[in-house]
This record gives structure tokens, C-alpha cells and sequence, in this order.
């Protein structure tokens, strides 16, 4: 299982690749074999600033719809446009191609409270 090191990580298994006060947020390699095949994303929430852990999307895979929840507090600025024609980016490519939103972080401090990647890795192998 591919956990990268210079990312962050939630419980509920989204990532954070922070860039000074913007960051891109994905689901993780961990997720996306759990989930199986995805075959949709849906993200409503793009303009709006949302707390850490609210819903700000959907991904529907073949035997499942899953909440995407907000790893760190901040405004939905993008989604990653090739996810509408091509939601088998984030099985294909979840820490690049797939990710799925960016946005501008609220509160930076919040990125301390996420998971490194072995304590990730701890989790997901608990």
C-alpha cells in the first residue's frame, strides 16, 4: 500500500498535500481499494468555507457511496475537473492525477492534528 511521507492524513482516510496556505485534499490508496471501482464524484461545495470534518462530497463507487469529510477547515476553491470524465483517476492515481478538491486553509494549525504517514500506516494496518 503506497502511504507517501510528505503528506497528511485523516482517520476517516483523506490526505492533505499542504502548499503554504492552499492544500490539495484526496482520498487515500487505503480508500480507493476498500471503495473498489469508482464511477462518480460529486462535489457541490465549491465557494463555500467549511469546517474540519463536515461532508463536502460524495464518491459513489460500484458497491458504495462514501462521504468525502474536510481533513482540514478552509474554503473549496477547485475541484479536479478530469474527475467528472474520468472518476477512475483516484483508483488509478490517488495522490496525484485523483485528487479531488483544493482549497484554502482556514486554520494552518489544524494540519498539525492530522495523522503522519506512519502513524497512518498504523491505522490501517490496526
Amino acid at each position: 500500500m503506497n502511504i507517501p511521507e510528505n503528506l497528511k492524513y485523516s482517520k476517516d482516510h483523506e490526505w492533505v498535500k499542504a502548499e503554504g496556505d492552499e492544500a490539495y485534499i484526496g482520498i487515500t490508496d487505503f480508500a480507493q481499494k476498500e471503495l473498489g471501482d469508482i464511477v462518480f464524484v460529486e462535489v457541490e461545495t465549491i465557494d463555500e468555507t467549511m469546517d474540519k470534518e463536515e461532508v463536502f462530497g460524495t464518491v459513489e463507487a460500484v458497491k458504495t457511496v462514501s462521504d468525502l469529510l474536510l481533513p482540514v477547515g478552509g474554503t473549496i476553491l477547485e475541484l479536479n475537473e478530469k474527475l467528472a470524465d474520468e472518476p477512475e483517476l483516484i483508483n488509478k492515481d490517488p495522490y496525484g492525477e485523483g485528487w479531488i478538491v483544493k482549497i484554502k486553509i482556514t486554520n494552518p494549525s489544524e494540519l498539525d492534528e492530522l495523522l503522519d504517514a506512519q502513524a497512518y500506516k498504523e491505522l490501517t494496518e490496526a
